[in-house]
């Protein structure tokens, strides 16, 4: 889960760069599949806040009713807000793991 938070994170941040609508069409994807993992792999814990940023994220993200906000000016600090949700997310899970053992 921890490489496949990473690497959302690193398509959101290649997402500030002008690229063509398919690649946003495939980010969006991929970072949906990505915020429903963590969604319910944490939903066993109660609702938290790892539950509630990434609900937010995937309704943002979400292919199958896209959000359109306009120009990539707006887009851009969502992109990096939730590039760096993954990544705490990504980096916090494995520290969490250590401790447990």
């Amino acid at each position: 889960m921890k490489l496949f938070l990473i690497a959302c994170s690193v398509l959101l941040l290649l997402a500030l760069a002008p690229l063509p609508i398919g690649y946003y069409t495939v980010l969006r994807i991929v970072v949906s599949i990505g915020c429903g993992a963590v969604i319910f792999t944490e939903v066993s814990n109660g609702i938290n806040i790892w539950v509630i940023l990434f609900g937010i994220t995937l309704i943002i993200f979400n292919p199958v009713l896209p959000i359109y906000l306009g120009t990539r000016d707006i887009w851009a600090p969502i992109d990096i807000a939730a590039a760096i949700i993954l990544l705490v997310k990504a980096f916090s899970a494995s520290t969490s793991k250590k401790i447990e053992k």
